[in-house]
């Protein structure tokens, strides 16, 4: 695509990058059939293809977006399908959060908008202001029907939706539910791993890491987790809020760092497949900060999602069980399009011995998309509806993701229980049955 940046512009390295991803775009058109919605709208410009447009015209003019061009990027789940299609390399990735961090910079939401993204970029980084914010949701969840028939409150409406009921405890089953060897400390170490703590799965879903910790340490692994650590930064890099997102890597960057220096570290293992695509990408977020390129590149190499790793370095072999459970394996974006790890997920589910299978239509997103089901509502909607309907055809016994935000979107509309991968590693090498599977 041809580009009129002046050299001006282009002295700003954003710009520049952007302006390298443009001008790969050959205007094919094979991202509109990947793109959850321009499938579901129809509209051009809500394709990859005519947001592109959008942007090259906002960004090429330094061009206060209107509302209807900040309504199409809006719409935008950043799911990267189109990155998986495009034949041509586009990094529509790196130019959709370019394009947010401009609207963020320059245009003024109305005041709604502007609070709900305030309270998000405040609360769901920090374990503890989520946990609180949970506590208070249970209270104002009765409201969520209220708030819904507002098209500007519709944001708060469907947040309270999504607060989850109180947590059963976990089924005490398992020869590793009891005090055992500590999960933290493998018997026959085979070298140590960072696990990221993350901000919303430890408040949402706490037996993921507790499930991960007790599969490598049964794989050998030891396993630290860094103080000092925090919320990767996808979520308000996503809301184009660049500076916090870069004060969250450079936090983590150090707090790995701090570890590193005790001593060797194999990789830092993520269960979260949208942290992991963000993390993955510090190297370019922090390209041009002298204090911290090299040590970004670095870290962003050793990371690592945990299905990725368990398939790269193996698991303890896993008896046959007697009925193998048909489970439905649901690929998240951010892991099959934004890492493109695609195969070691289902490969190590089936070496435990599960029957894998895969839905229709198992390139589009879930809908969940970070915050998008919150401020994208209506749309995050249909979208999930649409993948909880493909899911519940294949007739599974469960189904696997390795996001957490995948299945909170999807266990709202699936009649299947939804758990994460690593649960069904851990339940297959005795570890205890999943909370949200049902006994027998």
């Amino acid at each position: 695509m041809q580009t009129r940046f002046s050299p001006e512009a282009l002295a700003d390295p954003d710009t520049a990058s952007s302006e390298g991803v443009i001008r790969k775009c050959v205007h094919c058109g094979f991202c509109t059939a990947t793109c959850p919605t321009y499938v579901l709208l129809g509209d051009e410009l809500d394709s990859p293809r005519g947001r592109i447009y959008l942007i090259k015209d906002m960004l090429e003019n330094d061009r206060v977006p209107s509302a209807e061009v900040v309504t199409h990027i809006d719409r935008c789940l950043s799911c990267l399908s189109c990155m998986t299609t495009c034949p041509s390399g586009v990094n529509y990735g790196h130019l959709v959060d370019h394009a947010r961090h401009h609207i963020n910079r320059t245009y003024r939401r109305p005041l709604p908008d502007r609070m709900i993204r305030w309270v998000l970029a405040r609360v769901l980084p920090y374990p503890r202001r989520f946990r609180a914010a949970i506590a208070l949701g249970r209270i104002a969840r009765p409201l969520a029907g209220v708030f819904a028939r507002s098209p500007a409150l519709k944001p708060l409406g469907a947040m309270l939706a999504l607060v989850p009921p109180v947590r059963r405890p976990a089924p005490a089953t398992g020869p590793f539910t009891e005090p055992a060897p500590d999960p933290l400390r493998a018997a026959t170490a085979r070298g140590r791993v960072i696990l990221l703590q993350g901000c919303a799965e430890p408040v949402l879903a706490p037996e993921i890491r507790a499930a991960t910790q007790r599969v490598l340490a049964r794989a050998g692994h030891e396993v630290v987790l860094a103080p000092g650590e925090g919320c990767c930064g996808a979520l308000v890099h996503h809301m184009g809020q660049k500076a916090a997102a870069l004060a969250a890597a450079r936090r983590n960057i150090d707090a790995w760092q701090a570890v590193e220096r005790a001593g060797p570290v194999a990789a830092i293992l993520i269960t979260t497949s949208g942290c992991g695509t963000s993390i993955k990408d510090y190297g370019f977020l922090l390209r041009d900060d002298p204090a911290y390129a090299a040590r970004a590149a670095h870290y962003a190499a050793l990371a690592r999602d945990i299905s990725e790793f368990l398939a790269e370095t193996g698991l303890p072999a896993i008896a046959a069980p007697d009925r193998p459970l048909r489970v439905a394996y649901h690929a998240a974006c951010s892991l099959q399009h934004g890492q493109t790890v695609t195969e070691a997920p289902r490969r190590l589910l089936a070496n435990a011995g599960y029957t894998v299978v895969t839905p229709k239509e198992a390139h589009l997103c879930c809908g969940s998309a970070g915050v998008y089901n919150i401020l994208q509502p209506d749309l995050a909607n249909r979208i999930g509806q649409r993948k909880a309907d493909n899911l519940d055809r294949l007739a599974a016994d469960v189904i696997a993701a390795g996001n957490v935000g995948c299945a909170v979107q999807i266990g709202r509309r699936s009649k299947a229980p939804v758990v994460h991968t690593i649960e069904l590693i851990d339940w297959a090498q005795g570890g205890p049955r999943p909370a949200a599977i049902p006994e027998t």
